[in-house]
């Protein structure tokens, strides 16, 4: 990877976490001649102002060679989002709870930080997963969930793949996951963990009350159509834990997955078990 000429700034909603990397981050921004945009919001957030090297009030859609994240995976997955199907590496320092997007932790800021603006990164190419409602797509990095709504009954949800009806299940919800996604709402459901690479997406369910409901890996190119059998109840869809829309009795959704949609950087060597071990491994103890 080339060296970036220009990067855009994003920071999680907790300034004083961030703060001083911000600072340390535009010094060596200057250090190697990077210009670094910082979007409104972040710019007010941080206290910031144009400067030598620093520009700020730009748009998520403006140009830029790499997104450089302080936060944790809600603030990275919204920034591989953004910038989805544009060629635009997110390159991400871990400031949240678990971070297994980010490629590198706080203590180790000045050397990662090198890498990023000497362009010294690798990248890693994810897959996406979209929840389609009459031609409407809603994408994700990690899932697409179909859930009951607050205070309602449980759902009754109608699950098949490429017209093969596979049953009917009563549960609090069903959760189509990427590789990438398997170790978040999937995991948290009992689902099985795709290492990144692995071909295809997992279904599990949500507290389900059908014996016979069990996860399943589809394969990639395989589409999962969800009905809400429900006679009275809409459910609610998400991708990444945000409402997509609200799906009516007797209505369906296809879910699609689809090869490199994102692009994550990561330092030199890092790998997928590696983050495996290191953010839930030591959480158990």
């Amino acid at each position: 990877m080339k060296q970036p000429e220009r990067v855009t700034l994003f920071t999680h909603q907790y300034p004083e976490q961030t703060g001083e990397c911000v600072k340390r981050l535009l010094a060596v921004a200057r250090e190697h001649g990077v210009d670094v945009m910082v979007p409104k919001a972040e710019a007010e957030k941080h206290g910031l102002s144009n400067q030598d090297g620093v520009q700020v009030g730009v748009e998520v859609d403006d140009p830029t060679d790499l997104a450089l994240v302080l936060g944790g995976d809600g603030s990275i997955l919204t920034a591989l989002r953004a910038y989805a199907g544009r060629g635009v590496p997110v390159f991400a320092l871990n400031f949240g709870a678990i971070g297994f997007l980010a490629t590198v932790e706080p203590h180790d800021v000045g050397e990662s930080l090198a890498i990023a603006f000497e362009g010294r990164f690798e990248l890693l190419e994810l897959p996406g997963i979209a929840a389609v409602v009459n031609g409407d797509e809603q994408w994700g990095v990690n899932d697409v969930s179909v859930h009951r709504r607050q205070s309602q009954r449980v759902a009754e949800l109608g699950y098949s793949i490429m017209d093969d009806s596979l049953g009917a299940v009563r549960c609090d919800g069903l959760v189509a996951s990427t590789p990438v996604g398997s170790t978040g709402y999937n995991l948290a459901n009992g689902g099985p963990i795709l290492a990144w690479g692995v071909e295809g997406y997992v279904v599990s369910f949500i507290a389900p009350h059908t014996l016979t409901a069990r996860t399943l890996v589809v394969a990639p190119h395989d589409l999962l159509t969800i009905e809400n059998l429900s006679r009275r109840e809409d459910v609610e869809v998400t991708t990444d834990g945000r409402p997509a829309c609200v799906l009516p009795p007797g209505e369906h959704l296809t879910v699609r997955f689809e090869h490199d949609r994102f692009l994550l950087a990561q330092i030199p060597g890092a790998s997928f078990y590696h983050r495996f071990r290191e953010k839930f491994g030591r959480l158990a103890y």
